[in-house]
């Protein structure tokens, strides 16, 4: 199961209404969307749009018939158990490819709205604020970072620096690579608020 679908199925099982209506689709072999609205008492809309949602991920099936030549669509349960497996690894940023360490240099972006706050013993930074908008409309957002987080934006080259890879840096940082994914984390988050400039090297 994707997140997507996790999402989804969260949503509708989080409806006040939801126990009651998988009670009924239990209990009845099929059932239709007045059939449950009037047991529920809900508007039939709502209850059409929770049953179609339990369609789209395979939780019942929809069969069209016909009554006095008039069609509409009844409902079953697949399965009468629901199991859920989601892998968080699903959420791991996917990296660009194996060589991102070494092809892409970074360094600060020159007048970047944003300052850096080193912890007290000097050789961390321990959070970075980024401001936007002006004047009286500016506003400001702190961001925490972790404790290799900041030993590596220390070393981060400074504007009129060249700029250097993301494995030269770790190494200054004496970061082995078992911290790459949040630090490319970072890297990548700094880049989209124009923190970092990114250079595709050679």
């Amino acid at each position: 199961m994707d997140f997507q679908t996790l999402s989804k199925l969260a949503s509708l099982l989080s409806k006040p209404f939801a126990r009651d209506f998988f009670r009924l689709l239990l209990i009845y072999r099929t059932i239709s969307a007045s059939e449950a609205a009037s047991r529920l008492n809900l508007h039939v809309k709502t209850a059409q749009d929770f049953l179609e949602g339990l369609l789209t991920l395979g939780i019942v099936t929809k069969e069209e018939v016909f009554e006095k030549k008039r069609p509409y669509f009844r409902y079953a349960l697949m399965n009468k158990k629901l199991r859920v497996d989601f892998d968080l690894e699903q959420l791991r940023t996917v990296h660009e490819d194996k060589g991102i360490l070494d092809t892409i240099l970074i360094k600060e972006k020159k007048k970047a709205n944003c300052v850096f706050k080193a912890s007290p013993r000097g050789d961390v930074i321990s959070s970075i604020t980024l401001f936007s908008g002006k004047s009286r409309g500016r506003e400001e957002r702190k961001i925490i970072l972790t404790e290799s987080q900041g030993r590596f934006l220390y070393y981060l080259p400074f504007p009129t620096e060249s700029p250097q890879s993301i494995r030269h840096i770790l190494k200054k940082a004496s970061l082995d690579v078992s911290y790459v994914d949040e630090i490319l984390d970072i890297v990548r988050f700094l880049s989209d608020h124009h923190v970092i400039e990114r250079i595709r090297g050679g």
